[in-house]
């Protein structure tokens, strides 16, 4: 398959990235014969990743309800009658507890998220806290907070912080219809400063709020444009929900759905997507298409914040039918290397065994 490379260099590596995309070559892939789409995206997730393995993450909302936000798909937002009671910041030890159970049910990746326009200083003791507590037990910590200070930005940092989450949400032009106590420039103010801190980035959108299929498209031209693509990039299906006003958008098609799949794979080759909000609405076999489209990364557990998911066992269970596995984290990986290198350097002076197990 011909690409380019960031510098415009053409080259038939599906592995490489680009950021020169233009909404109409993105466009134009959109639009191809699905069975063409499907097969781009999935020789260019083969170029990457195993297709066997889908990462596992956990998400626990630290703090519910009471944003100051007007996001319209949101029952968090104190402007929507939603009927969510608001809570207090839970306690660390119950994030800890929580985390711990996640990763014993095999999800590598935890993450945390407040319902806040932006965190308040005498919270962020106790979310550094949450950070470092569930960094020690070896998985990759993510958190979302709304906007961040530079302070915050740092101090999460320095706290091991590995992904911070701010989904753009939709393309430029719709985001006005969506949200008017945030501007899309203050989204991406975020990124960057996160970015330049030297974070990993988790950033995408949700589909099915009433968009075309042009802002669709847009939204991923946006994340795969930026100077470093996004390690990962969410794709939510609206779950419209009632209070919100959103709540009565029609469903969206789903072939389209696995359209933005698959081109969120090809335009972001190495990044992490994730199939996340919306799977309790979707069929095995809609999943199924997802996973050969290109997501390789979905939430375990029964809830996502404020809403169901399937819960592990059902995703066990079509884990078995498809033949996919759990993807290990990178922590563990280490460790089980570096534990493979000290046996061979003991059995092995020569250390052969360990270039042989190691790679």
């Amino acid at each position: 398959m011909l690409t380019r490379t960031p510098d415009n260099r053409q080259t038939n590596d599906a592995s490489v990235p680009r950021r020169d995309w233009t909404r109409g070559e993105a466009a134009a892939l959109y639009a191809l014969p699905f069975n063409d789409l499907l097969f781009r995206a999935q020789t260019v997730h083969r170029a990457n990743f195993d297709p066997n393995r889908v990462q596992k993450s956990q998400l626990l909302s630290i703090k519910t309800g009471g944003c100051a936000e007007d996001c319209g798909y949101c029952s968090q937002s104190a402007h929507h009658p939603s009927g969510l009671k608001a809570s207090k910041l839970m306690e660390v030890e119950r994030v800890l507890a929580a985390a711990k159970k996640a990763k014993d049910g095999g999800a590598t990746r935890y993450c945390m998220g407040a319902a806040w326009r932006e965190p308040k200083n005498r919270d962020m003791d106790a979310v550094v806290a949450m950070v470092e507590g569930v960094k020690a037990m070896g998985l990759e910590t993510c958190m979302t907070l709304g906007m961040l200070s530079d302070e915050d930005i740092a101090r999460l940092k320095t706290a091991g912080l590995d992904y911070y989450n701010h989904n753009i949400d939709t393309s430029e032009r719709y985001y006005s219809e969506i949200i008017s106590t945030r501007t899309f420039a203050d989204r991406l103010d975020t990124l960057e400063r996160v970015r330049t801190a030297g974070m990993k980035v988790c950033s995408g959108g949700i589909i099915g709020m009433g968009e075309t299929e042009n802002d669709r498209v847009d939204m991923l031209v946006t994340l795969a444009t930026l100077d470093q693509h996004p390690e990962s990039v969410p794709i939510n299906m609206l779950i419209a929900i009632p209070g919100t006003p959103l709540e009565n958008t029609p469903p969206i098609d789903p072939i389209d759905f696995v359209r933005t799949i698959a081109l969120a794979r090809i335009m972001m080759p190495r990044s992490f997507v994730r199939l996340s909000a919306g799977r309790t609405e979707m069929s095995d076999e809609l999943q199924a298409l997802c996973f050969f489209a290109g997501a390789n990364s979905i939430f375990v557990g029964d809830t996502l914040l404020t809403t169901d998911n399937p819960g592990e066992d059902k995703d066990e269970a079509l884990f078995r039918r498809l033949g996919i596995k759990g993807l290990e984290s990178e922590a563990n990986v280490a460790t089980r290397q570096t534990t493979a290198t000290r046996a061979c350097d003991v059995t092995d002076p020569t250390n052969e065994g360990a270039r042989v197990q190691t790679g």
